[in-house]
C-alpha cells in the first residue's frame, strides 16, 4: 500500500507553495469559535451563483437517499429540492445557524481548525460537501484525509468555492492566489491525501447578475462558482458520475440562429443575443493576430449567451480563465470567436460609427 509520503514524492509536492512558511497563516488568528459565534443569516453568493451551486450538487449526487455530511455548515446546505438524503449531518461552529438549517437531520459543533479529526466512524457517508468554506481551513491536509476516511468507497467529496471570503479568516495562500490557482490548490489537497481518485473540476462564471441584485447596474458579473470533486478510491465498477451542466439560455435562443448569422451584414446585430455590434479598431500589433482590414464588429453584451457559455467551454478545454466574444468580419462576411480574458478586454478599441 502506498504511503502518503510516497504520493507526495511521486507528485512532486515537495516544491509546492503550500510548504512555504506561513502558507496557512491568517490576518486574524484568534479563536474561530468566537469569530463564528456571530450569527450570519445572509447569502454569501448572489442568486444566480446559488442556483449554480444547487445545480452542481444535484448533477453530481446520483445516489438514491444518500447519507451526507455538510462540512463547515451554516443555515443553508444548498441542496436542490429533488435531492432527498436519508441523513444529512451538519458540522459547523454556529449553533443558531445550524438550528435554522431545516434540511439537517443532525447537528454537530466542531472546529476543524482546532481538530481536523471528524467524530464519525470509517465509511459512514456517501457524500461529503464543503461549500464556500475551504479557504478558511488552516489544516486542510488533515481534513481531506478525514473526509476520505469517513466516505464509503466510491463516495464523493465535493468542494465548492467562489472568490468571496472573509479576508481576515482566509489563509494566506488562498488570499494571494488567483482564482484558477485556487482550483489547482484544492486539487492538491485531494491528491496529497492519497485516498481519492483523480480530482475533476468545474467552473460557472461570467453570467449576468440577477436584475434585482444591488450590484446589477455596475457591470459586474455574477459571483463565479468553482467545484473540485473526487471519489473515494475503491468504488469498483459503479457507474460514472455525470459532469455538471449549468445551462444558460439567452434572449433569442438557438432557433433561427443560422438565419440570423446570414443577415449580420445588414443588421450588424449579434445573432446570439440581438444586441447591436460595436465597431472595433483592429490593433496595430505585429506580435499579435493581424487582419487585412481596419475594423471589426464585436458583441460586447455581457449577458450574451455566446459569451457566457464561452467561460464554461474554455474551462472544459483547459483554457481556464478565458471566454470569447462574437466578432464579425465585414470584408469576409463571417462571424468568428475572439478570446477575452476578462469582461473589460478589448473595450478600449471600441470606436463610434461614422
Amino acid at each position: 500500500m502506498r504511503t502518503v509520503e510516497s504520493v507526495l514524492q511521486e507528485k512532486g509536492f515537495e516544491l509546492s507553495p503550500v510548504n512555504l512558511a506561513e502558507a496557512f497563516a491568517r490576518l486574524d488568528d484568534s479563536n474561530d469559535a468566537v469569530f463564528y459565534a456571530t450569527d450570519r443569516f445572509v447569502s454569501h453568493l448572489d442568486r444566480t451563483a446559488l442556483d449554480a451551486v444547487e445545480k452542481v450538487i444535484g448533477d453530481l449526487v446520483v445516489e438514491e437517499a444518500p447519507v451526507i455530511l455538510d462540512l463547515m455548515a451554516g443555515w443553508d446546505s444548498h441542496l436542490p429540492a429533488s435531492l432527498r438524503p436519508a441523513r444529512l449531518v451538519g458540522l459547523g461552529l454556529n449553533r443558531n445557524e445550524l438550528d435554522r438549517n431545516s434540511a439537517l437531520t443532525e447537528r454537530v459543533l466542531h472546529d476543524l481548525n482546532a481538530d481536523p479529526q471528524l467524530p464519525f466512524a470509517d465509511e459512514t457517508f456517501d457524500i461529503v460537501l464543503n461549500t464556500v468554506s475551504v479557504d478558511y481551513l488552516t489544516r486542510p491536509f488533515g481534513v481531506f484525509r478525514e473526509a476520505g476516511r469517513v466516505l464509503k468507497p466510491g463516495g464523493l467529496f465535493l468542494v465548492i468555492f467562489s472568490n468571496r471570503m472573509f479576508p481576515q479568516k482566509a489563509v494566506k495562500i488562498w488570499r494571494e492566489s488567483g482564482e484558477e490557482e485556487r482550483v489547482i490548490l484544492v486539487q492538491e489537497f485531494f491528491e496529497r491525501s492519497g485516498l481519492f481518485e483523480a480530482p475533476k473540476d468545474f467552473a460557472s462564471k461570467g453570467r449576468p447578475r440577477p436584475a434585482d441584485d444591488k450590484y446589477a447596474g455596475m457591470g459586474l458579473p455574477s459571483d463565479p462558482v468553482y467545484a473540485v470533486y473526487a471519489e473515494r478510491k475503491g468504488g469498483g465498477n459503479r457507474g460514472k458520475r455525470p459532469e455538471p451542466v449549468v445551462p444558460y439560455h439567452g434572449r433569442l435562443g438557438e432557433d433561427g440562429l443560422e438565419a440570423r448569422k446570414k443577415v449580420v451584414r445588414e443588421t450588424l446585430c449579434c445573432p446570439h443575443c440581438g444586441e447591436r455590434l460595436k465597431k472595433w479598431l483592429v490593433p496595430d500589433n505585429p506580435f499579435a493576430q493581424t487582419w487585412d482590414n481596419d475594423y471589426m464588429y464585436i458583441c460586447f453584451n455581457d449577458a450574451c449567451p455566446y459569451y457566457v457559455r464561452g467561460w464554461d467551454h474554455m474551462h472544459r478545454d483547459g483554457n481556464r480563465g478565458s471566454s470569447y466574444r462574437l466578432m464579425y468580419h465585414p470584408e469576409k462576411d463571417r462571424c468568428f470567436p475572439i478570446p477575452v480574458p476578462t469582461p473589460k478586454a478589448l473595450r478600449d478599441g471600441i470606436v463610434e460609427d461614422e
